[in-house]
């Protein structure tokens, strides 16, 4: 496949190298510095988009490949407040839109056992739930994505809790219906998110740990592979076959 990357950070670099390692060749990379470049590439020339850029860059990256007919995969969080109107245009244009707040295969397992627990726990209201996500300092958006689909997870499996909050300090006042997440920020961490469910007796708790931004990168490429000659808005549900 021919590759367009947008977003050429840590993220970006490791689909290359992970892309090019499968027989893949990455036609033009995009980043802040040479923007301008979009408007010199030939859409018939690109098979796929990886977009991995910033959370102010996300919707104008992904509209741009949708009005050009080049499917679109994006990592890419903390812009989802707009997805709809992505997911729209998607739908407009005949296109090919694919999203995931993260593409590790073994975090979106961690997915599944997250909702299967929230609904085993939902007759037992003596637990309570919260989220604690690490991520590396130059993360920009808080909570992360992930944490955001597991608060998402947790409250589809289980009807007492209806929103989740960004717990800023140990002393932010939760309500009842609410899942508390905390973001910490420490140098040199791919990734690490902690479910836990505390009651006065004992503690619940799973946790996924990344060890590098590898499987993030490597689900990217794995998933752009499989969108080729599909048309619509997918996931990693629709990936894994969940």
């Amino acid at each position: 496949m021919n590759i367009l990357i947008l977003g050429y950070g840590k993220m970006g670099k490791a689909i290359e190298e992970i892309a090019v390692d499968r027989g893949h060749e990455i036609k033009h990379k995009i980043n802040i510095n040479n923007t301008n470049a979009l408007k010199f590439i030939d859409p018939e020339e690109i098979d796929v988009a990886i977009e991995f850029s910033q959370p102010d860059a996300a919707f104008s990256n992904i509209s741009y490949c949708l009005e050009r007919n080049i499917p679109i995969v994006s990592g890419t969080t903390g812009w989802l407040d707009r997805k709809e109107e992505v997911e729209k245009l998607c739908q407009e244009k005949n296109g090919t839109f694919f999203y995931a707040s993260n593409f590790s295969l073994g975090v979106n397992l961690f997915f599944k056992l997250n909702e299967l627990l929230a609904k085993m726990i939902r007759g037992h209201k003596d637990y309570d739930p919260d989220i604690t996500e690490i991520h590396h300092t130059e993360k920009k958006d808080a909570p992360s994505g992930t944490a955001i689909t597991l608060a998402e997870g947790i409250i589809a499996g289980n009807d007492v809790f209806k929103r989740w909050v960004l717990k800023e300090n140990p002393d932010t006042d939760v309500a009842a219906h609410q899942i508390p997440i905390t973001s910490i920020r420490e140098n040199s961490v791919p990734g690490k998110h902690i479910v836990k469910y505390q009651s006065d007796i004992d503690d619940i708790e799973i946790k996924h740990t990344a060890h590098s931004r590898d499987g993030f990168a490597l689900g990217a490429v794995l998933v752009s592979e499989w969108i080729k000659g599909k048309k619509g808005v997918f996931n990693m549900n629709d990936f894994m076959n969940f």
